[in-house]
């Protein structure tokens, strides 16, 4: 009995294939949500692990990275390595499933044989047999399983054809024969057994491989194909802001509506202000910016499925290695959009160390997602009523801060890190539809990654930054104390009044005057708060690019997190109560300084706009620098030269849209 009551321990499984042969679809498929990415002490390439009940058998799925061969003298090979021999700390696999491409047999069959002796018991998924058909090859699972000694399944993450036989497969998995291995010691086994497996036609000059030809010319055509890249992003851009606005103005007004409840049932002190303007509007300040962020990842994962992305790093590859950088340098540049700190730690695929080195100082010049909520801010102050310029700013930021990467690119390269880049040598995936799935998925992974990764921190800065504006407790000046009077003495007049046209007129004053009252005061309090002297005394240095002691404590704190920014404003300036109809923007943009003029002018927004998109504004990520170059010299100097060139440029635009009449 006691037997029957164990619990069931799920066959550990490492999936084992070459780059782009469609091993992570199966793994979202069977792991669905239930993943998470691992760091294996001693290796230095992330790897994925998901879980998985398949036909009724519990997997445990670890997606390694994909490589030609386990033998190669490279990081992502050492992992499998390290894995197939049990070497990874939890993570002794029972078997191995090789994920194979049916378009390229002989390629799988070469990673077969480098795995083929790691004593495991082992299975191969065959994907691609769509692709393979479509260019008239055909392919027996049966008789690649005969050929091989091991079972064999045709599969597709896609579609989910063949999964549950997969599951079976892996359960039935077994060691590969002593015959096969003496076999696969000969130097013409490979091709032997493609041969004798794969039937059909020649696929050459076939109508696929022709419409191939002509897309790939024209995408990675050195002006044509950077014209296509320039004009998808663009339109990424501009569908962030347009798509997202439903759901912005959803999460603006349950925000609205649970302040609300919670100031209305709740007494006036102290703890009702901190949930109503440091909790839920500050929090709420940055989650509303998670359709963006979203809709960023599902459009960038659909492009890569389509096998575009992959171009797109060709035709940047000619630009990047004029810079001095590699051309492996492109996927973590590309990674750096969504956060740094996967950028910088990919970047130790790449061989040459100085390569790696500028790669990992400049990464975070790439506009992370951290970044979207300041930007959709800023560009919303600047340009309301325009979503074409707003959506052209968004994509301007990017590209300034790709810009700045490549300009300090050259200059480290010909400067403290003198050497040649070497030629990035990049396979080209096939065309294909992409999968909604597969984009859903890596969409709610990524979004939950930021929402945990930035949830705790937002919390925590903006529960101080409340805690700083909100004490010591100033007096209420005399000039509110009088207004607050008459607005009382007006109010107390509205019942007497000879008409209702009067009384309106009348209720009318009177909520002016409290209104300014209320300003007078919280701005007294603001100047004499803890957060209002450290705002003073640090403002004379940002002043130059427009800010108020507010903006440069929202500022200040954004170099922990830049994200933060825009709660630190949000409870600073106090705008955390907005409706339903009101953008968090707009009324910021009737904010307005001591002396009366606006506080987010156009001077000073395209100002603090140029500011985040260059400033090194994260702590994690220097942490993260300092952790691969062993050094916190690097840290240093990536601080101190991002804060530098960042400042200077600022500095620059606020005099130059000041130039123009951008300022109040």
């Amino acid at each position: 009995m006691g037997e029957a009551n164990d619990p069931v321990v799920p066959l550990r499984v490492a999936m084992v294939g070459n780059p782009n042969v469609g091993k992570t679809s199966l793994f979202n498929r069977m792991c669905g949500v239930r993943a998470k990415t691992a760091n294996f002490p001693g290796s230095t390439v992330e790897a994925r692990v998901g879980a998985a009940v398949v036909g009724g058998i519990e997997l445990e799925l670890v997606d390694l990275p994909g490589v030609y061969a386990v033998d190669l003298d490279l990081p992502e090979s050492k992992l499998c390595r390290d894995c197939l021999a049990g070497r990874l700390d939890g993570c002794m696999p029972d078997a191995l499933l090789v994920v194979i491409d049916a378009t390229n047999l002989a390629r799988g069959l070469r990673l077969f044989k480098s795995v083929a002796s790691a004593a495991r018991p082992v299975a191969v998924a065959l994907t691609m047999t769509d692709l393979a058909q479509a260019r008239g090859l055909s392919i027996d699972p049966e008789r690649l399983a005969v050929a091989l000694g091991v079972p064999c399944v045709a599969s597709n993450g896609r579609a989910g054809s063949g999964i549950e036989q997969l599951a079976a497969a892996l359960r039935d998995a077994r060691e590969v024969s002593p015959q096969v291995l003496a076999a696969s010691l000969s130097p013409g086994w490979v091709d032997e057994t493609a041969a004798s497996i794969v039937g059909g036609p020649n696929s050459i000059g076939s109508e696929t491989d022709r419409w191939t030809d002509r897309l790939d010319s024209a995408f990675t055509h050195p002006l044509l194909g950077a014209i296509v890249f320039i004009s998808a992003m663009a339109l990424v851009f501009f569908a962030i802001f347009r798509l997202a606005e439903l759901p912005m103005e959803l999460i603006e007004g349950a925000a609205s509506m649970l302040g609300g409840w919670v100031a209305a049932t709740m007494p006036e002190g102290a703890v009702s202000d901190l949930l109503v303007n440091g909790v839920i509007g500050g929090v709420a300040g940055t989650v509303v910016f998670l359709p963006q962020i979203c809709l960023l990842f599902f459009l960038l994962a659909l492009l890569e499925d389509t096998g575009y992305l992959a171009r797109a790093a060709f035709v940047m590859d000619r630009l990047m290695c004029r810079f001095g950088l590699p051309g492996q340098a492109f996927v973590p540049l590309l990674s750096s959009h969504a956060c740094a700190l996967p950028g910088i730690m990919s970047a130790r695929l790449i061989p040459d160390p100085k390569d790696r080195l500028a790669t990992i100082l400049v990464a975070p010049f790439m506009s992370c997602s951290a970044r979207v909520g300041v930007y959709v801010l800023l560009v919303s102050i600047l340009f309301p009523n325009s979503p074409f310029l707003a959506g052209l700013a968004f994509a301007g930021c990017y590209a300034l801060g790709a810009i700045a990467a490549l300009l300090t690119a050259v200059l480290f390269r010909r400067t403290i890190l003198k050497g040649k880049s070497r030629p990035m040598v990049l396979e080209l995936p096939p065309y294909r539809l992409p999968s909604l799935r597969s984009a859903l998925l890596t969409t709610y992974d990524r979004g939950l990654v930021f929402l945990k990764n930035a949830g705790s921190v937002i919390l925590a800065i903006c529960i101080l930054m409340w805690w700083l504006s909100a004490y010591p407790k100033a007096a209420t000046p005399e000039e509110a104390l009088a207004l607050e009077a008459r607005a009382q003495t007006v109010a107390a007049q509205v019942e007497s009044a000879p008409d209702d046209a009067a009384k309106e007129t009348l209720a009318a004053e009177a909520d002016t005057l409290a209104a300014e009252a209320e300003v007078l005061a919280a701005r007294a309090q603001q100047q004499f708060s803890f957060a209002g002297r450290l705002g003073n005394a640090v403002e004379p240095v940002f002043a130059p690019l427009g800010l108020d002691e507010r903006l440069t404590v929202a500022v200040l704190t954004s170099f922990l997190a830049r994200e933060v920014f825009r709660s630190t404003v949000t409870v600073l300036v106090g705008s955390g109560d907005s409706d339903d109809d009101t953008r968090v923007a707009d009324e910021l943009r009737g904010a307005t300084r001591a002396d009366g003029s606006p506080l987010f002018d156009a001077a000073t927004s395209a100002s603090l706009l140029v500011f985040f998109v260059l400033a090194m504004q994260c702590l994690p990520t220097l942490a993260v620098t300092r952790r691969e170059t062993g050094s916190w010299k690097w840290p240093a100097v990536q601080f101190a030269w991002m804060s530098a060139v960042a400042y200077i440029a600022a500095f620059a635009t606020h005099l130059l849209v000041q130039s123009f009449g951008g300022a109040a």
